[in-house]
């Protein structure tokens, strides 16, 4: 199955230092979320990147196509609580324990 990178970029650069409370029940949910596409076996991995430009959190999924990319991102509670978060979104030839070749 094709694997995506996917960048999640915060609406502000010091976000992850200075979130509200409704900011952190959001990313609460972000992180169970991909949690639970972890433990089904979509997210080899995921976690936030701690950039010193910026911090930004990062995932690898293994989906059918770009277009299940695109879902998973959008389906994601940070993007779809409309307040800043973008997601780039990159084929990638992930090499995993399970590659044979």
């Amino acid at each position: 199955m094709p694997h995506f990178f996917l960048k999640l970029v915060a609406p502000r650069p010091t976000f992850a230092n200075d979130m509200n409370d409704q900011e952190k029940a959001m990313m609460q949910e972000h992180f169970l979320y991909w949690k639970g596409r972890q433990d089904r076996g979509d997210v080899l991995v995921f976690g936030p990147v701690l950039d010193p430009k910026g911090p930004y959190g990062m995932g690898i999924v293994s989906v059918t196509d770009e277009a299940e990319a695109r879902a998973f991102a959008a389906g994601d509670p940070a993007m779809q609580a409309n307040v800043g978060f973008t997601c780039e979104i990159y084929p990638m030839r992930a090499v995993t324990r399970e590659t044979t070749n």
